[in-house]
């Protein structure tokens, strides 16, 4: 045993560093009379200060006096323990002591940005005084090791699935792609050239589907939903049921056609209703996006035949003739067309109107401006005797380079017309040159009232979370109040949801463009396979933990444990480490106290409280 081994073990000598955060603690915590008070509180060996405990430096501190033998417990005060938690308890391990014997204070989030002055600096020296106290009770854990099956289920064959699959597949892992429908390719099937690099949706779904199909560790199953849950992080267990498709139709399609508002055909749908068990390691969500649906008479949406989608009108360009040079739209010829933006998404109360369910898309969507602006080079290009008109609120070309659409759409005489939301343009209907009219207030001319005769109006329709609700609730999945999948850390950890071992890849957590979707996929595929590769996964071991001796057999904690995680066995509680989440239900229903969570005990809870009140 090393002797940073044995330390641990030895009297608790708790090592504090207190962190500025570049002024976001100290501008308002006085962080150096922390240090000094706290030096005095029983075990406390040293007490630091640092600009900022993340960065190298700042870690390196930690572990010179780890080594030094100075400490055998830390505490850190700096900022949420969701963004560096993980990084001070790697620290740690790296100088070879148990990365388990720390504690995290947080005096930003919780008193440098809610508090000011000398009571913000005597809260910090509360919260660093509770988190001494518990971190001198702390015991060595070491982490739960749980066998992983070497194989990932993939639920949704868009762009963002397909892309995961492959990814995997060439990774030695098995994988299981499920997707609901006939087609693979999802909503970018229903497209024709994509941005930012003009390809052709078709022939970007074909060879990532072709790629897929051909794959013998990559099973597809079309017109298939898992409707099955249970299990754990590396040995997941699913229930796949499968539909024969409705329509034969689709039965005679060679395989490989690329159809249009369908997608890549694999050939597999099932010819009769089953069920499926997959043994899984990980879970890879690509369930995609819905388009927002314009309601009845939003812009003349319904009411006049001239008023579409983005969507519609890119697939009606597909389909109009070639080499015509004249834009046709059901048969009718496109002198003039309109764009306008933010149709379902920047939705302000009072203003747009909610949904049955009395929601709101109050989000931007941020694909919608480069694809709108997208559609009008595409125009413009083709078409040279048509005129295109954007009427937007802000244009948002977020991406690398898109503002070069912007500059060129200008440079090709598309016309901008900029409104605010309590003033959106009005469609109306005209029975002169133009079919429909539209009236807008314009910004850029200091608010003047435009009206402009077009033949077309296009409607550039947000992006709306797929409502896949079964599967949230059979997994208890987290759900943002955009109604997207969340990430944990939209930087620390972007593809993982709390739910270890389901990750997340595309628009099922947040609107994308193809590139960023499948980016999104290939970071998901590779967090499963660094998750797979070792044959196990490490779990930490804040789980239950039963007292053999207090338990008397009540069965209150595994009647109580949302996880199902608490068996009886011989009369006594018994927890798969596994399942258990931490949450310390069962802890609370024991009348024995029989029960505890690791790193989190009932007494270690009472040396906080105590310091509190001291404090």
């Amino acid at each position: 045993m090393s002797e940073i081994k044995k330390q641990e073990n030895g009297e608790p000598r708790v090592g504090v560093y207190i962190c500025h955060c570049g002024g976001n603690i100290s501008d308002h915590v006085d962080v150096e009379k922390v240090a000094e008070v706290i030096k005095d509180i029983p075990g406390v060996e040293v007490s630091h200060t640092n600009m900022f405990m993340c960065s190298d430096p700042g870690q390196e501190l930690i572990q010179e006096d780890i080594k030094k033998g100075n400490i055998n417990r830390v505490v850190v005060a700096s900022c949420a323990p969701s963004l560096h938690e993980l990084t001070f308890r790697g620290a740690i391990s790296r100088a070879e002591m148990n990365p388990y014997l720390y504690e995290h204070a947080n005096i930003r989030e919780q008193d440098s940005w809610v508090h000011h002055g000398d009571p913000a600096t005597a809260k910090a020296i509360t919260l660093v005084a509770a988190a001494i106290a518990k971190a001198r009770g702390l015991e060595p854990l070491e982490p739960i090791r749980v066998d992983a099956a070497n194989h990932a289920t993939i639920i949704g064959g868009g762009i963002a699935g397909l892309r995961a699959a492959v990814d995997l597949a060439r990774s030695g892992i098995k994988v299981a792609l499920v997707e609901k429908t006939p087609f693979l390719g999802g909503n970018a099937s229903k497209l024709d050239r994509v941005f930012p690099t003009g390809e052709k949706a078709g022939d970007l779904i074909t060879y990532l589907a072709k790629a897929v199909v051909k794959d013998p560790n990559i099973t597809v199953s079309t017109c298939s939903e898992v409707t099955g849950f249970e299990g754990y992080i590396g040995n997941f267990k699913l229930t796949v049921t499968k539909t024969p498709p409705e329509n034969d139709v689709v039965k005679g399609l060679p395989t490989g056609d690329f159809a249009s508002f369908a997608g890549f055909y694999p050939g597999n749908s099932p010819t009769v209703a089953g069920e499926e068990i997959l043994n899984t390691g990980v879970i890879i969500f690509a369930t995609g996006f819905e388009l927002y649906e314009p309601k009845q008479s939003e812009f003349g949406y319904k009411d006049n035949e001239e008023v579409m989608t983005l969507r519609q009108f890119i697939r009606a360009m597909a389909d109009a003739p070639e080499d015509t040079g004249t834009l046709t739209v059901n048969g009718k010829k496109v002198r003039r067309v309109a764009m306008i933006h933010c149709v379902g998404s920047r939705q302000i109360p009072g203003i747009h109107e909610a949904d049955e369910n009395d929601y709101m898309n109050e989000y931007c969507s941020r694909t919608c401006c480069a694809a709108t602006l997208q559609a009008a080079l595409e125009v413009r290009d083709g078409y040279p005797d048509t005129q295109v008109l954007d009427f937007y609120r802000d244009i948002r070309t977020y991406g690398h380079n898109q503002e070069d659409y912007y500059d060129r759409a200008s440079e090709q005489n598309v016309l901008f017309f900029r409104y605010e939301p309590e003033d959106s343009p009005v469609i109306t209907r005209e029975s002169g040159e133009y079919p429909l009219k539209i009236t807008v207030r314009d910004k850029l001319t200091f608010n003047e009232e435009v009206e402009v005769g077009v033949d077309l109006v296009v409607l550039a329709t947000g992006m709306k979370a797929k409502d896949i609700t079964p599967l949230v609730e059979m997994m208890k999945l987290p759900v943002g109040s955009d109604k997207f999948l969340q990430e944990v850390h939209p930087k620390l950890r972007p593809v993982e949801m709390a739910n270890g071992g389901i990750l997340l890849a595309g628009t099922c957590q947040a609107p994308m463009d193809i590139n960023e979707s499948c980016n999104a996929a290939q970071a998901a595929a590779a967090k499963a396979a660094a998750l797979l590769g070792k044959g196990y996964v490490e779990l930490d071991p804040f789980v239950a933990k039963v007292d053999i001796d207090k338990c008397q057999g009540h069965g209150n904690c595994a009647r109580e444990c949302p996880e199902k995680a608490i068996t009886l066995e011989n009369g006594k509680a018994d927890v798969n480490p596994a399942l258990c989440t931490g949450c310390g239900m069962c802890v609370a229903v024991c009348p024995e106290n029989g029960i505890d969570v690791q790193g989190w005990t009932l007494k270690e809870y009472e040396d906080m409280v105590d310091a509190i009140v001291k404090f």
